[in-house]
């Protein structure tokens, strides 16, 4: 039959094929397209999540009372003066910064780290940051800071969150299905929270009592919220950072050490991200067995802002 088809015929038909090949291809070119939309769509989406989580835990007004503490810097500003010639008021404040990320990032970032890792060692953590700490006066700044955020989580943030990652809380109808990390870390979070409120039945002897050791901290508190709120580990460890600098600097303005648009211009400035990855780089492998104070003046000019004469600040 092909041998007796005119050649016109045959040619035709090959141009038939190929334009209806062409109509397939933008067809299905088409439906490629729609579909990465909404992928990407989706994805955009899961980060703008993230990003609200971020917005909501660096706000300023996050009622975690750091405006009472100034982390050393009154106690810092008052055992150096008169300042030496050669040190500005502006310098000297950038000295004390650094030696104090270097502290934080010593003492407390390698349990922001392990909370994060592990939720479900909260209270473990907890333990070991309130043994490890031997400045009262730190130790009592960073359990007050703690117990607003777990506050502000059971208050404002769990029930949005919830919506969002868990299955009812403590996932009591779900069977066999595995928590998820978000759904763990607010179980882990309710649990330690109740702990706290109320201690176990068992607890009534004085050895039990002795033995009790919630307190609160911040450090491991912030790594566990920030997994129940889809924060992943580097940014929340960055935010931990930013979030102290920010505090200091604050406290800088209201010492009267420099004004707003300075205290801007530092959060601002390329020095201060490096200082902050620097140090997240060195402690991200650091256990919290592992931790310590590499900084100890810090413990000095904090230990020692309750004897000063008159003060603005907690600590």
């Amino acid at each position: 039959m092909a041998a007796e088809t005119p050649r016109e015929e045959l040619e035709n038909e090959i141009e038939d094929l190929k334009r209806q090949l062409q109509r397939a291809k933008s067809l299905l070119e088409r439906r490629n397209d729609d579909s990465c939309q909404t992928k990407h769509k989706h994805n955009d989406f899961s980060s703008l999540s993230s990003s609200h989580s971020l917005f909501l835990l660096s706000d300023s007004a996050l009622p975690l009372g750091s405006f009472a503490y100034s982390s050393g810097l009154e106690s810092y500003i008052l055992h150096n003066k008169p300042l030496q010639t050669h040190t500005n008021p502006i310098a000297s404040f950038h000295n004390f910064l650094r030696l104090s990320l270097s502290s934080v990032a010593g003492t407390t970032l390698p349990y922001v780290l392990k909370a994060h890792r592990h939720p479900d060692q909260l209270e473990a953590l907890d333990d070991e940051l309130d043994a490890s700490t031997l400045c009262s006066v730190a130790r009592r700044a960073s359990v007050a800071q703690g117990m607003a955020l777990l506050i502000v989580w059971e208050r404002s943030f769990r029930a949005s969150y919830k919506s969002h990652h868990l299955q009812n809380g403590s996932n009591e109808d779900a069977g066999d299905i595995p928590l998820s990390r978000p759904q763990l870390a607010a179980a882990v979070l309710h649990s330690f929270s109740e702990s706290i409120k109320q201690p176990s039945d068992e607890d009534d002897d004085d050895e039990a009592l002795l033995n009790w050791h919630a307190n609160g901290h911040l450090g491991p508190l912030w790594g566990v919220i920030c997994v129940a709120m889809g924060v992943d580990l580097r940014q929340a460890a960055y935010l931990f950072m930013l979030n102290h600098t920010k505090a200091v600097s604050s406290a800088a303005v209201r010492a009267s050490v420099m004004g707003p648009y300075h205290a801007q211009e530092i959060l601002a400035s390329r020095a201060l991200q490096d200082m902050i990855v620097q140090s997240i780089e060195k402690e991200w492998d650091t256990e919290p067995e592992d931790a310590g104070q590499v900084v100890p003046v810090i413990d000095l000019w904090v230990g020692r802002h309750e004897l000063l004469y008159s003060r603005i600040f907690n600590s």
